[in-house]
């Protein structure tokens, strides 16, 4: 599929971003685009990262088209600071907020604190779905139960084609308790259960907070050690990348998979050039603009998905299916990486 690539050309020429204050002008991390005569929808973010500041700018160039300017209030992975800055926003009028949750089971004191203004949440689901019960909340963002998954089926066909159905994995793992850490971490192992592989651990799990750096250091002395295993399996690119320079540091040549999730822009580089096996790609594009829409879905009293349609709501049938809006994940391999980059 080319979707990031189309996602992109639309966004071209658009992403002007600047510094300006948030909800009541009290901050210095708030950036917003530059015309003032736009309202505001604020972008409570947990932390910056490449994946992050590309769904942020997905979300300026939307809004700008809806008449809004996107303020971004940077919480540091401080989950007392998102409520502050919502408290502030709605005490400020503002009809929507968005949110990048720090903690997912603090949702519920984030609902608490928005009150009646429009809350999207994007990327990271509530621990606890039955928030998104409150017609004024929804969620943006992409089914974790099949991005490990993915990973598993790739890795899965990789070994059966080289006739080995039993297999020791190295994984390094996210930040623990969040959804996507622990689903993950669980789709990858069921689906190579599922398709005929036994897989155990070559060493305990290495929790590397989603970070590069945290994962070169944390991995070394595996490498180093001389550990038995046949692949590595990271919940995100930029801890596969930093296993990836954990190899080269101890002169490992990379005959093996090393998987990750997301497709960031080195991730698919490193997919191009064979260092990572393969990817799954999370849209950030899509996350970005449908939670824009999704906002202004909320405020109009649409359906969320409205405008979006691509994206389906959720199918589970629980009470907040259709406070749920699902943007696909996609596998990447050598094969298909040229449309993602």
């Amino acid at each position: 599929m080319k979707l990031k690539k189309m996602m992109a050309l639309a966004l071209a020429g658009a992403l002007s971003v600047g510094m300006l204050s948030g909800c009541s002008g009290g901050s210095d991390n708030g950036s917003a685009a530059s015309d003032s005569n736009l309202k505001e929808l604020t972008f409570v973010i947990a932390s910056r990262d490449e994946f992050m500041s590309s769904l942020e700018q997905a979300m300026s160039a939307e809004a700008e088209q809806l008449g809004y300017q996107i303020v971004t209030q940077d919480a540091t992975n401080d989950a007392a600071k998102q409520i502050q800055y919502l408290e502030t926003c709605a005490n400020a009028g503002q009809e929507a907020a968005i949110c990048l949750l720090v903690d997912p089971d603090a949702a519920q004191s984030l609902v608490d604190a928005a009150g009646d203004m429009k809350l999207v949440f994007v990327n990271r689901p509530p621990t606890d779905l039955h928030v998104l019960d409150a017609e004024n909340v929804c969620y943006v963002g992409s089914d974790e139960d099949t991005s490990g998954y993915y990973q598993g089926e790739y890795l899965a066909q990789y070994f059966k084609d080289k006739g080995q159905t039993e297999i020791k994995y190295l994984m390094v793992q996210g930040t623990l308790g969040q959804v996507s850490t622990t689903k993950r971490s669980a789709g990858v192992l069921k689906a190579l259960e599922d398709n005929g592989i036994t897989a155990t651990e070559a060493s305990a799990p290495l929790v590397a907070d989603y970070d590069r750096p945290t994962a070169q250091e944390m991995i070394q002395p595996l490498l180093s050690s001389g550990t038995e295993f046949d692949c590595i399996i990271a919940n995100n690119d930029a801890m596969a990348l930093g296993c990836v320079e954990a190899c080269k540091d101890v002169g490992i040549e990379i005959d093996f998979p090393i998987v990750g999730i997301d497709c960031t822009k080195d991730g698919a580089q490193a997919v191009s050039e064979g260092s990572l096996a393969m990817t799954v790609f999370q849209n950030p594009t899509g996350q970005g603009r449908g939670a824009v829409i999704a906002a202004m879905n909320l405020i109009n009293g649409d359906p969320i998905n409205k405008g979006m349609e691509e994206y389906a709501l959720d199918d589970s049938g629980e009470s907040y299916s259709n406070s749920i809006a699902w943007v696909p994940f996609e596998p990447v391999t050598k094969d298909n990486v040229a449309d993602y980059m």
